[in-house]
């Protein structure tokens, strides 16, 4: 069937374009083989350079953050609370995609047990959904703090804080736990060839010799729920900040104010651009060759784990000072 690419999961709809002749008589294969980056094989090795490179700037750039913070007192704020949430998800999500990845361009490892593709589904999906709840929870941080700045300290407690976390976890967890059982299900009949580097939801189960309209369906459904709501209340939440900011007496007060939530708008913007631009090239670009797609696809999930510390390091102050502290050895 013909499906449309939506924002979060436009890596759900990468073409399949193996030939039949690949078809075998087995029904749920106990793995399955992924290509990497079909039509550059022989290129493996040197795509292997900057996405490890990214990996290894992804593993210190975050566990840098979370140290920081852990270390820092005055950092033990809301903001920075949801900050280390999201350093988090990155790490999972990252971890969750490119050690396999490595594997594949290396050893040439393309086999991948039948229930480890679907655990591996499960975590890309539900951290990509628990990442665009915390972008969330920082919006509405952002703008208690400057559209009701008396109220910030008390609305915005440590046990709500946990509370909207969990809430955002729940909602991931809840959301993407039927990927999984309805991948399972289904009869796999054609090819257990995946053209991808991971093991992507609607890439496995259009391999099924079986209606899948549940699947196609509900992974539509989840995509358009969770973009289209998460970027509403960061829309709005912003169209409130930015009248609260003009409203301020002197330039000066209104840039001073503005920069405080200009990190989390570069990373919203890492993060939801790629996904868009990626959602475009499914949708439009009938003649980009598959491996620009798959490229793509690898680079809209890997890219905003890389540059969110980077963003964060070079635009708060706090931890800009405190990270200088440790590479200088200086005391607090």
């Amino acid at each position: 069937m013909q499906e449309t690419p939506f924002c979060l999961s436009v890596g759900h709809f990468l073409p399949f374009t193996m030939s039949d002749s690949n078809s075998t008589d087995f029904i749920n294969p106990s793995t399955f083989i992924l290509l990497g980056i079909p039509g550059l094989e022989a290129a493996h090795v040197w795509i292997s350079i900057p996405f490890c490179t990214m990996y290894a700037i992804t593993i210190l750039g975050n566990f840098t953050i979370l140290f920081i913070i852990k270390t820092e007192l005055s950092l033990h704020e809301p903001m920075y609370y949801f900050l280390c949430m999201l350093a988090v998800t990155d790490l999972v999500l990252s971890t969750s995609i490119l050690p396999k990845m490595l594997s594949i361009f290396w050893f040439y490892s393309r086999e991948i047990n039948f229930s480890a593709c679907l655990t591996q589904m499960y975590f890309i999906h539900c951290f990509s959904v628990i990442e665009s709840g915390i972008l969330v929870a920082m919006a509405f941080d952002r703008y208690v703090a400057i559209c009701d700045p008396l109220r910030h300290s008390t609305t915005l407690t440590n046990p709500v804080v946990a509370k909207i976390g969990l809430a955002m976890v729940l909602r991931g967890i809840m959301l993407i736990l039927p990927h999984p059982f309805l991948a399972r299900r289904w009869p796999y009949c054609r090819t257990n060839i995946i053209p991808n580097t991971y093991c992507e939801h609607i890439a496995v189960v259009k391999l099924a010799c079986a209606d899948i309209s549940v699947s196609s369906y509900y992974s539509l459904s989840v995509a358009f729920f969770v973009t289209v709501l998460d970027v509403l209340f960061i829309a709005v939440s912003y169209t409130q900040i930015l009248r609260a900011i003009f409203r301020l007496p002197t330039k000066d007060a209104r840039l001073k104010t503005f920069g405080t939530c200009g990190s989390h708008l570069c990373v919203i913007l890492a993060f939801y651009i790629p996904h868009l631009f990626a959602a475009l090239t499914q949708q439009f670009g009938y003649n980009v060759p598959l491996h620009l797609h798959v490229l793509m696809a690898n680079v809209y999930l890997l890219v905003p784990p890389v540059i969110n510390p980077i963003i964060y390091g070079a635009k708060t102050q706090q931890i800009r000072v405190r990270l200088l502290q440790l590479f200088t050895h200086q005391e607090t």
